[in-house]
């Protein structure tokens, strides 16, 4: 299958830390791949509406909802591209996430058969100088790539917290060089408590440390 990525921005600003690893990536794939690049701030969902007791979800045809469903279902590659808030996900990226429940409770679409075996993979910036601190972040991502039965790609990670700051983080900028080139396709995904691993996956990119300590992060 021909690979096609979609990058899903989920940065409170443009062009923050986040988007700006994921681009330096994105620039060592093979000439001619298939990039969809949606910024969520620019294509806002609505909050999610728990339906599965009440009714079936209708699948969204158009809006913002219907074109992130399409591209998500048409990529081989999705990348979740959102900077450490608060621990984890950003509050875009989780509305985001919390639309696949109804995607997967939506008659016709299949979208559990349907993601199963794609990969999925992360990019974040974070403003802590502790690695450890993102663990929730991947965690999220791990969990969800393991309950669609997708494949695990790990998670770029890089430090930075002022606009720009990541692009002075060479180990991360080094490590985007081949983030997206495994010498073999990505693991399935496990959920932790099948695997017993430890809190860090081997495919999963460290940052190198900050040189100073920085406040609850809040990096894009």
């Amino acid at each position: 299958m021909t690979r096609r990525f979609l990058f899903v921005l989920g940065s409170a600003r443009r062009d923050g830390n986040s988007a700006l690893l994921a681009r330096r990536a994105a620039e060592q794939l093979p000439a001619g791949t298939e990039q969809h690049w949606i910024d969520l701030t620019e294509h806002p969902l609505p909050d999610f509406e728990d339906l599965r007791h009440d009714s079936d979800h209708t699948r969204p045809t158009e809006g913002d909802v219907g074109l992130l469903l399409d591209a998500t279902v048409a990529a081989t590659d999705l990348v979740i591209v959102s900077p450490l808030y608060w621990y984890s996900v950003s509050a875009q990226t989780k509305r985001y996430l919390d639309h696949w429940s109804g995607w997967l409770r939506t008659p016709g679409l299949d979208f559990r058969a349907t993601m199963a075996g794609r990969t999925l993979w992360g990019v974040t910036a974070l403003a802590d100088d502790e690695p450890a601190v993102a663990d929730p972040l991947i965690g999220t991502l791990q969990h969800s790539a393991a309950y669609l039965g997708m494949r695990f790609g790990g998670v770029l990670l890089g430090n930075g917290s002022k606009p720009g700051d990541v692009l002075k983080d060479t180990g991360a900028l080094a490590r985007a060089k081949t983030f997206f080139a495994p010498d073999s396709p990505a693991p399935l995904a496990r959920f932790s408590h099948e695997t017993g691993a430890v809190r860090w996956m081997p495919s999963v990119a460290h940052p190198a440390r900050a040189t100073e300590a920085t406040e609850p992060d809040t990096a894009a």
